[in-house]
């Protein structure tokens, strides 16, 4: 008699294949109009690898953790640059935004204008931060007496100057309080570009292990951050509520919108492409971090900051380069 024994081990299945590892793109700071165009790329599904927006707001070591991570990570140029002299491996591929978004404001009421007219007056700042480095650089730049400012740490803020506790402030150009708000004053901005000082603003970077192991996540990602952008300012009914949609708690709409038209140049610029920094911008950033003895530079601009990427992008997808969609703020 033969038994025929059936085994309750499950059957055995080809092997699928593996998922790809999401790639992971951290924010600096919390959701904002700053990201918009990483938001937008995100939520309309402009990233043709796997890609997870997150935020790590107060990290001290945000360049360290994305190269320790092997992710990619948008922050400032200051923060980018000073760590990679100290070593972090890890390499700018674009910018978000092309200039410094730091600008110096007064009340209108003041008659403070122009940086000369800051020469005596109380100054509030952040110490050690971009918009400090910048004032000086943009101050030095034109022969002012910085000894005769009184600059004041912690005073930054629009409270502090409608009070009459300073009589400038250093801040980004999108804080300032829009008409609708409580605390609006009429204000006169002075920005440093006017005056000859011209750096990066918040870049795009990611870890040096990243870049050599899969370049082709690099470029995706970077047309989808270009077709994000474009997404955003084709037409705020579109894309202010998919914003807010990232945080609908915290996210205003009119606000978004208000922030949104404010760093529009710095996204921008007459006659620029999207994420398009260049390398003359990067000298005079190293220059007045070295000016404002804020490190050394160990490691050379070639070896910490990528053009190619870009160059390649526009290259292979000139429409993302089309003026059509900027013809006119909507």
């Amino acid at each position: 008699m033969l038994f025929l024994f059936r085994p309750d081990a499950a059957p055995i299945r080809p092997p699928t294949a593996s998922r790809p590892l999401a790639i992971k793109l951290l924010l600096d700071e919390r959701y904002g109009a700053r990201f918009a165009g990483e938001l937008a790329a995100s939520r309309q599904g402009y990233f043709s690898s796997r890609v997870e927006v997150s935020v790590q707001p107060d990290d001290p070591d945000f360049v360290q953790t994305i190269a320790r991570q092997r992710a990619i990570g948008v922050t400032s140029s200051q923060k980018f640059l000073l760590a990679s002299w100290r070593g972090v491996p890890v390499t700018a591929f674009a910018a978000s935004f092309l200039d410094t978004a730091v600008a110096i404001f007064t009340l209108e009421s003041s008659g403070l204008r122009r940086p000369a007219d800051l020469v005596g007056k109380r100054v509030g700042y952040r110490r050690a931060s971009e918009g400090d480095v910048v004032f000086d650089a943009m101050m030095a730049q034109l022969g002012l007496p910085r000894s005769q400012i009184t600059k004041i740490p912690g005073r930054d803020s629009f409270e502090a100057l409608s009070a009459g506790e300073v009589d400038a402030i250093i801040a980004a150009i999108d804080e300032q309080p829009d008409p609708s708000s409580s605390t609006f004053v009429k204000l006169n901005v002075i920005k440093p570009q006017d005056y000859g000082i011209h750096v990066p603003g918040q870049v795009y970077f990611a870890s040096n292990d990243l870049i050599h192991d899969q370049p082709s996540v690099i470029a995706d990602v970077l047309q989808g951050l270009i077709r994000g952008w474009q997404f955003v300012y084709s037409d705020y009914a579109r894309s202010v509520p998919v914003l807010g949609g990232a945080d609908p708690t915290r996210l205003n709409s009119e606000r978004l919108k208000f922030e949104l038209q404010q760093q529009r140049p710095l996204v921008l610029p007459t006659g620029g492409r999207i994420g398009d920094y260049d390398e003359s911008r990067w000298r005079t950033l190293r220059d007045i971090l070295l000016f404002a003895k804020l490190g050394v530079e160990d490691v050379p601009l070639a070896q910490t900051v990528n053009y190619q990427f870009l160059r390649d992008v526009y290259r292979r997808s000139p429409d993302l380069a089309a003026p059509a969609a900027w013809s006119e703020e909507k």
